[in-house]
């Protein structure tokens, strides 16, 4: 495959080519990588931070009938490599790992754990979650820096390892972050939920058809953010919100179902209670009686980044959806039910 990065992409569907595209980024505002230390991971949990070095020396876990899944150190290269042809120059990726699996090579399975040395040891990671941003690409949304990124999530828990060679889950996704939080802001355009691959080139498929997909809603998209900070929410319509939410947990399934999908368990619910008081850029001020619902996105937001790797992007996703259904809620336009949280 050619890795080189022209202007114009095509995309190749079922024999024919779809689509041909010559992007026209109007004046865009370059922006330069984040340094060390400077900005707020753009997940937690129980994650940590890893190099690309690091993850490369990482062993591949196989099927059961030894062919070798896709790393996710290839992974990351190949969706890179689509942005690349869509969107131009990239900033380093950030990683975030978890779910050690830690082993032994075979010749030491009869060392006892004092006796093992590091050459001994094998070690992979169930899951990761990545992000980069596209250097040329970033906006100003209600008085803040935002940037369009790309990145990826890939749970080795989501295959079938211990079957024969089958195609393996990844999710891609494209979105909005906000420089001052690194929170996603992420709507289901730009997102491609679970895709399953055999090969990288499947990968690099789905990528661009991602991203090319994308580029004619950058500007609604942005509108659509822009908008939240004009409709306030005041602190007992924020409470009643939080009740309901709770309410909807144990709803039965059927009456859940009629009402709009929420992915939210109680963990993210205390989490955005202790943000609307105490988050530093999205909190309710002291000397203000409401927040806006681009404030309530962002609480949520910042909520979700506790949630596991493999279920972060939905919830990331749910809460853009969940804002700008209670801002239609607020101003009479909701045709989805989100009424109810306010009733």
């Amino acid at each position: 495959m050619d890795y080189s990065t022209p202007t114009t992409a095509i995309v190749p569907t079922k024999g024919r080519l779809l689509l041909e595209r010559t992007l026209n980024l109007d004046e865009p505002e370059t922006i330069e990588a984040f340094e060390d230390g400077e900005h707020p991971n753009f997940i937690e949990s129980n994650t940590q931070a890893i190099s690309l070095e690091e993850l490369k020396s990482n062993i591949i876990p196989t099927f059961a009938d030894q062919s070798l899944t896709i790393s996710h150190a290839n992974f990351i290269n190949v969706v890179r490599t689509a942005a690349e042809k869509v969107y131009g120059e990239l900033t380093p990726v950030e990683m975030r790992v978890s779910h050690p699996i830690i082993g032994r090579k075979p010749e030491a399975i009869h060392k006892k754990n004092n006796e093992l040395t590091e050459d001994d040891k094998t070690l992979f990671y169930q899951r990761i979650a990545w992000v980069c941003h596209i250097k040329s690409i970033s906006r100003q949304v209600n008085n803040q820096t935002v940037y369009l990124c790309i990145g990826g999530v890939r749970a080795y828990n989501e295959d079938k390892l211990y079957n024969r060679k089958s195609p393996e889950k990844f999710k891609i996704f494209i979105a909005w972050q906000a420089r001052i939080c690194s929170n996603l802001m992420l709507t289901c355009d730009g997102y491609t939920g679970n895709i399953e691959c055999l090969t990288e080139a499947d990968i690099f498929q789905k990528s661009l058809e991602l991203f090319m997909r994308f580029q004619p809603l950058q500007d609604s998209n942005l509108q659509l953010l822009e908008n939240l900070h004009n409709t306030r929410l005041s602190e007992v319509q924020f409470c009643q919100i939080v009740g309901r939410l709770r309410l909807y947990m144990a709803l039965p399934t059927a009456r859940q179902n009629e009402l709009p999908k929420i992915e939210l368990g109680d963990s993210v619910i205390n989490a955005a209670v202790r943000n609307f008081i105490a988050n530093p850029n999205f909190g309710k001020r002291h000397n203000e009686d409401s927040i806006s619902c681009w404030q309530l996105m962002q609480i949520l937001n910042e909520s979700v980044k506790s949630c596991y790797i493999d279920t972060w992007l939905q919830r990331n996703q749910n809460c853009t959806d969940f804002a700008i259904g209670i801002q239609n809620a607020l101003n009479g336009t909701d045709q989805e039910g989100f009424t109810w949280f306010l009733s």
